[in-house]
């Protein structure tokens, strides 16, 4: 190991680790927020609702998160009249900004359908159940339907974070100061490879411990059903 380079990059691409974890978990709690409204409005009976949620997912998860970051970045610059107008070129002209909106809307709609796909996999006796019991649709979604969807949705949910971890590499491309542009950086002027090395590693790491904090998150969650199983 060259420990007078990794004295005179390290710490830049420890601020580049900075930059990523906010790039991911920002974008991913965020999604958070915005993916139960769109994946009720996917099951919606409601074709006003279920049609624009229905194209919105499948755009999103049809199309290369690259692709939709070149769009946001690129397609902003060109935009730049309209949205000085409406005063949200502060926002676009800045490229972590522009990543952040591409990973949210990206994260949004896999989350989403995870949480479609989970609600819908319940058995309709439930709704039913509630129903008999005199308890109205929202009381039913959040005290009965929502519990049991967001057990079943946790390891893809946690699946999609750590995805979304490792696709920040992306961010680099539109001079995002995270972990790989600072690589990138490190590299062309030391022409070391080892940097590579570095960052390969600082990505395991990263995912391995969301992956362990994930499990011990999951099992807090369900512990009362491996009581019920004892």
């Amino acid at each position: 190991m060259n420990l007078e380079l990794l004295q005179a990059y390290g710490p830049r691409m420890l601020s580049g680790l900075v930059t990523t974890l906010e790039l991911v978990f920002i974008s991913a709690g965020i999604g958070a927020l915005m993916a139960l409204p769109l994946a009720l409005a996917r099951n919606s009976r409601s074709r006003l609702l279920s049609v624009p949620a229905k194209c919105y997912i499948l755009f999103f998860r049809g199309t290369p998160l690259l692709a939709q970051l070149f769009l946001i970045y690129y397609g902003a610059g060109q935009m730049r009249g309209p949205l000085d107008a409406f005063h949200v070129w502060w926002f676009f002209r800045d490229a972590f900004f522009c990543a952040l909106f591409a990973f949210t809307i990206n994260t949004t709609a896999y989350q989403a359908e995870i949480l479609r796909a989970a609600l819908g996999s319940l058995p309709r006796g439930q709704t039913e159940a509630a129903a008999s019991l005199g308890l109205g649709s929202w009381v039913t979604l959040v005290r009965v339907l929502l519990p049991q969807a967001m057990i079943l949705a946790l390891r893809p949910l946690g699946n999609e974070l750590i995805l979304s971890l490792k696709a920040s590499a992306i961010a680099s491309i539109v001079t995002v100061p995270e972990l790989m542009q600072a690589t990138k950086l490190a590299f062309a002027r030391s022409f070391e490879f080892q940097v590579y090395i570095w960052a390969a590693v600082i990505y395991f790491l990263m995912v391995e411990v969301v992956r362990r904090v994930w499990i011990l998150f999951e099992r807090r969650l369900t512990r009362h059903l491996v009581r019920a199983a004892v």
